[in-house]
């Protein structure tokens, strides 16, 4: 949960003993200094378990039930997901053709809707390889969901997503979700005005970072994210029935961005705002997963176009990060009662209380560097 006022909050199981950041601090002996001192002849307790040692024991759990799914549980639900969009293709395109107000929204909200799965879901997916288990097969949907339908190349996003941000969690400097930070913007020009340039600055980006990938992959990257767009912007002509190029630049604007607020929104509240940590000073992984990620409630808009690793299921996500969106799902109940258990963190809380936080605390969390976390008693 976050911390309002700089007042530590109460994450889901974990215990009341904490210092300003949430991470819990070694326990005092009674009547003692807090130091962690025992008196002769008291009986210490269990000594804490080692971080390696839980994630082992939490594996282990996961992978039962993991080898109990079917390849439906493991793959199917995602994969079917994402077909189902595909037929929702030429719908959406037809509905515009209308020029009825209800019909031509209705074509928007399924491009728009339909866009995200793939380029959000899709990519996600396909960057952990979590699509199939093939590793060749893994590769030809990265390139088709994140350069082709994305706009963006598939190198550097696994690199700075799964590589990055998901090997340094929360790490300063490396994969503390700093790519998402734009201090020079007002906060309700980051929040509500500068998500309708995603489909703008995504490609941009791409091009700058070309330069850091051989040129072959940059070659066909270029191929593949200029035949995605105007795949995009030959059929709203042709199909959809747009009579001027610049009526169907901005169709293809609104319907790419349809989506980009709560995206936005996501990748910040789910890291930024909960504890920090330097790359020498950092906790075993399975404590850096329970301090540093939070889930927020399920939403069937956000499920179906995002998927529940990014949204309800992050935490789980992080942990397992090769496991599709359905199997995160489906080990939630047992990565929670086991973090639970082991008196760790499982940070909850919904869309509307991280947007009021972020609203009030902007400049704390957004524009300046964010506090380092100091833990005790919990290597």
């Amino acid at each position: 949960m976050p911390l309002e006022d700089g007042a530590p909050s109460r994450r889901r199981g974990q215990r009341d003993s904490g210092d300003a950041s949430g991470a819990p601090h070694a326990p005092a002996a009674p009547g003692g200094s807090g130091t962690g001192a025992v008196a002769e002849g008291q009986e210490t307790g269990p000594a804490p378990r080692d971080g390696a040692a839980l994630l082992a024991e939490l594996s282990e759990l996961v992978q039962k039930v993991v080898k109990s799914s079917s390849w439906w549980e493991r793959h199917g639900v995602d994969i079917s997901i994402l077909a189902c969009s595909f037929l929702l293709l030429p719908a959406g395109f037809l509905c515009l053709r209308s020029a009825q107000a209800i019909p031509f929204l209705v074509g928007v909200l399924t491009l728009g809707v339909v866009h995200h799965t793939l380029t959000v879901k899709g990519s996600h997916l396909a960057s952990h390889n979590a699509l199939t288990e093939s590793k060749s097969w893994g590769k030809v949907w990265a390139i088709f969901f994140i350069e082709l339908c994305s706009a963006f190349t598939a190198e550097q996003a696994t690199y700075n997503h799964v590589k990055m941000h998901h090997g340094y969690t929360n790490i300063i400097g490396l994969g503390d979700s700093s790519t998402w930070k734009l201090p020079f913007l007002n906060r309700y020009v980051y929040m509500f005005l500068a998500p309708l340039a995603v489909p703008i600055l995504t490609p941009l980006v791409a091009l700058g970072l070309l330069r850091n990938v051989a040129w072959r992959a940059a070659l066909r990257t270029l191929c593949c994210m200029a035949l995605g767009l105007y795949c995009h912007y030959w059929l709203l002509l042709h199909v959809s029935g747009f009579r001027s190029p610049w009526s169907a630049l901005l169709c293809m604007l609104l319907t790419r961005s349809l989506l980009a607020h709560p995206y936005i929104h996501v990748n910040i509240f789910q890291h930024i705002g909960l504890p920090m940590f330097t790359a020498e000073r950092k906790p075993k992984r399975i404590h850096l997963m329970s301090l540093g990620v939070l889930n927020l409630p399920r939403n069937a808009l956000l499920d179906w176009s995002f998927g529940h690793s990014l949204i309800s299921c992050h935490v789980e996500h992080h942990l397992f990060p090769s496991l599709s969106d359905n199997m995160c799902l489906k080990i939630k109940p047992v990565v929670s009662q086991f973090l639970r258990q082991q008196k760790l963190p499982y940070n909850e809380d919904t869309y509307t209380s991280r947007l009021r936080l972020f609203l009030r605390r902007y400049e704390e969390l957004m524009v300046h560097a964010p506090p380092i976390t100091e833990l005790v008693g919990i290597q």
